[in-house]
């Protein structure tokens, strides 16, 4: 008799750019990637009104355990990682958007307890970060020496606390905003530095605390983000890497990282899928 693999369910938490996109995309190619909707919420539930049916809504995200899901998706703000991230790992598998949450490393480490406690996994996607499998493979032969990320924007792109961007005239061309660790910067722009928090976990035996990063303001990039990455290993190695990513003026997450997110979300459910297929065959 056939097995046929089941349908895994999603939840989404957060419904900004990127929050809609992977919506619209489950929902489109739901048959296709055998993946169902299980619940979405955003802080403002009205925003989704028109958008996602009523149904699916969940309004109180304190009562997503009622809407079983194989794997929660976290798209709007490391606060709700910090919140709600252990009570998703209770009941599902954990797909942190924001990494920048994992630069305390409290959290990190009650998340990764969590996990292992009850039996689920944390992913982290990659994002907007260019060769984080080839920093994880240095990482793990103990050859990773120093890893630096530099994020360009134009001003009106960044989200930042501490008063890092009081004011700013166009044309005033480049700034730099900060540069240091990836631990001290995260509290920062936590909206902004999500590649570079999946490079410190990547990169883990230098961390938060070893990976260099800087955040840029540049007028002059009106159309695209750059994130420059250089990678330093033993005897001599090092790699450059610059990647420019289109985006419109104000956004937070340049439009290659949404597809880049979704090949990552597929790739951790596939893994997921396979684990799943196998114990049918088997049983």
């Amino acid at each position: 008799m056939a097995h046929k693999c089941p349908v895994l369910t999603v939840g989404i938490v957060g419904y900004g750019h990127l929050g809609q996109f992977l919506v619209e995309k489950i929902q489109k190619e739901e048959s296709e990637v055998r993946l169902h909707l299980a619940f979405v919420w955003n802080r403002n539930p009205e925003k989704m009104k028109g958008s996602v049916p009523e149904k699916l809504i969940l309004k109180n995200l304190s009562d997503f355990p009622q809407r079983p899901a194989d794997i929660i998706v976290e798209v709007c703000h490391p606060q709700i990682v910090k919140e709600f991230g252990i009570q998703f790992l209770s009941c599902s598998h954990f797909l942190v958007g924001s990494p920048s949450a994992l630069a305390d490393p409290e959290i990190q480490q009650q998340l990764r307890e969590a996990a292992k406690h009850y039996g689920k996994t944390l992913y982290i996607p990659s994002g907007a970060l260019w060769g984080a499998q080839d920093i994880q493979r240095l990482n793990d032969s103990e050859s990773l020496k120093a890893l630096t990320i530099r994020m360009s924007k134009h001003p009106s792109c960044f989200r930042l606390t501490k008063n890092l961007l009081p004011d700013w005239t166009e044309g005033e061309g480049r700034r730099l905003l900060f540069s240091g660790s990836v631990a001290e910067l995260c509290p920062l722009a936590p909206n902004n530095v999500n590649s570079m928090a999946a490079a410190a976990i990547a990169g883990a035996m230098l961390g938060f605390n070893g990976v260099r990063g800087e955040i840029v303001s540049d007028t002059a990039l009106k159309d695209y983000h750059v994130v420059e990455v250089e990678v330093t290993g033993t005897d001599g190695f090092c790699v450059k890497t610059t990647r420019r990513n289109p985006s419109q003026l104000g956004a937070v997450t340049g439009s290659a990282t949404y597809t880049s997110f979704w090949s990552s979300l597929l790739g951790h459910l596939g893994q997921m899928m396979y684990c799943y297929c196998s114990k049918i065959l088997n049983s």
